[in-house]
């Protein structure tokens, strides 16, 4: 049994959506996100400022909390760096965020998938690879959406449900336009909006999103060798409630948004030293 946390992190609040649904099957788990404020957003940077990003952002939260796994909750992150942080750190399994292609391309009937993501996520090659793969008759429409992942992060808690499903709806017809049956959201920022991209989809454009399998690759690395690292079920047991942690790095002040978001996912929140 092992009691050392889990890390979970992004470039911001995309990390909270994607820890609080691993939480929720996972109480026993001790949970931490990390939100690199201080260097959002990621999508516009080019992949050797990512890595280094990552290179420093990881020396500092792997010295403060020992990780037993980390989990990249950011496709830029993911595309970008989960080499390098696999060969930086050989002992710590290391998951990455894979965008849903392969079930968008197996269900589509019109060949054509819509992704949408950062500027980064969207332009590198595993996106068309991915398709490859699964679906070589798919054609990708991809959209970067810059302007949408700094809505999520920053403008979500104090926006109406109006404004939401309006800057969504915007990108939601740009797909539909070019005949794709499915979008894939490509970004971890984007399942805060979530239930808009359903609504404005209209039930003919499936949406796709990876947070049920970055949580069960996590699982399956905490059920394998017979359960090593998963933790003790004590803490349930004794009625004790383990609070997922979620920590910003910055040395400003923490803008008004993070703690509302933070309170609805089921997140404590702190800022970073």
């Amino acid at each position: 049994m092992d009691t050392r946390p889990i890390l979970f992190l992004d470039s911001g609040i995309g990390c909270l959506p994607y820890g609080h649904f691993f939480h929720s099957q996972n109480k026993n788990e001790r949970l931490v996100c990390v939100g690199d404020r201080a260097n959002f957003p990621y999508g516009k940077k080019s992949r050797e400022e990512v890595i280094k990003i990552l290179d420093s952002l990881t020396d500092n939260v792997f010295s403060l909390y020992d990780p037993k796994i980390l989990a990249l909750v950011c496709n830029t992150a993911t595309v970008s760096g989960l080499d390098f942080l696999r060969e930086k750190y050989p002992g710590v399994p290391i998951v990455g965020t894979v965008p849903a292609i392969k079930p968008a391309v197996t269900a589509s009937k019109t060949r054509r998938i819509g992704v949408i993501g950062t500027e980064r996520t969207v332009a590198d090659p595993c996106i068309k690879e991915l398709a490859e793969r699964y679906g070589s008759d798919c054609e990708i429409i991809g959209i970067g959406a810059p302007d949408l992942v700094d809505f999520a992060q920053k403008s979500y808690w104090a926006s109406t449900p109006a404004e939401r499903l309006s800057i969504v709806t915007r990108y939601v017809e740009k797909f539909r336009a070019a005949s794709a049956d499915s979008i894939v959201l490509s970004c971890t920022h984007f399942l805060l909006l979530r239930d808009e991209f359903l609504a404005a989809s209209g039930g003919d454009i499936a949406v796709y999103d990876s947070v049920e399998g970055v949580s069960r690759r996590v699982e399956s690395i905490l059920d394998d060798d017979g359960g090593k690292l998963r933790a003790p079920a004590s803490g349930a047991d004794s009625g004790k409630k383990i609070i997922p942690h979620f920590v910003v790095s910055g040395r400003e002040e923490l803008e008004p948004y993070w703690e509302p978001l933070a309170a609805l996912y089921g997140f404590s929140l702190e800022k970073a030293k």
